[in-house]
């Protein structure tokens, strides 16, 4: 099986972001949307420019103001930012050209109903589609989709699974055959309390995954 990257998202205590840091992830989100209960505060987010360097630090913003996100990327040095909200093409694309090395991730909430044929004219301005169980919340729900509804996603560009993903998704994560599947993104399902993960069952998941 080919090497998925493996993304934790909703961090913001210092000790505990070191310990998830040293399981040699590839991605670590930090969650700039006020709304959500692992919003990270300027203060803690100054603890983003301390991360290993080998991890890509991942900004999650909800219809922010394309200045402020900006801002934030300059300010605590971020090297992708994750889009939840029903930001335009032309926001994508100056996200884009005013960075030289920034990733884009574009999320979309999917339910059985959903129209891929949307995700065209983003196709050219982002890095990679991140797909998260739709709900009211912008993610962080703990529920998972059923994956199979991707099998109408026909665009090649490279994609994050997200939505409740669990441990015992492990195996069956093992078993899809879509060289599309880039990275997973694990959040809620691995939490003591909101924003504070078990590192020790992240663990589990990522040696379960031949991590």
């Amino acid at each position: 099986m080919r090497s998925l990257k493996l993304k934790v998202c909703g961090m913001k205590f210092a000790a505990n972001i070191a310990s998830v840091a040293a399981l040699q992830l590839d991605y670590l989100g930090f969650i700039f949307y006020e709304q959500s209960p692992r919003f990270i505060s300027d203060v803690s987010a100054e603890l983003i420019k301390y991360v290993p360097h080998q991890i890509k630090t991942v900004g999650v913003f909800v219809n922010e103001d394309l200045e402020v996100v900006k801002k934030k990327v300059n300010l605590y040095q971020l090297k992708a930012v994750q889009l939840h909200g029903n930001e335009s093409v032309e926001y994508c694309n100056e996200l884009k050209e005013s960075f030289n090395s920034l990733e884009v991730i574009k999320a979309f909430g999917v339910e059985e109903e959903f129209d891929f044929s949307v995700l065209d004219v983003y196709e050219n301005v982002v890095d990679f589609f991140l797909f998260d169980t739709k709900t009211k919340a912008h993610g962080g729900s703990g529920k998972t989709f059923d994956w199979k509804i991707l099998e109408n996603y026909k665009l090649n560009k490279p994609y994050f699974l997200s939505g409740g993903i669990d441990l015992e998704h492990a195996a069956a994560i093992s078993k899809i055959e879509n060289s599309r599947l880039y990275a997973l993104d694990i959040n809620s399902r691995f939490e003591i309390e909101a924003g504070v993960k078990d590192v020790q069952k992240i663990g589990e998941f990522f040696a379960k995954l031949g991590h």
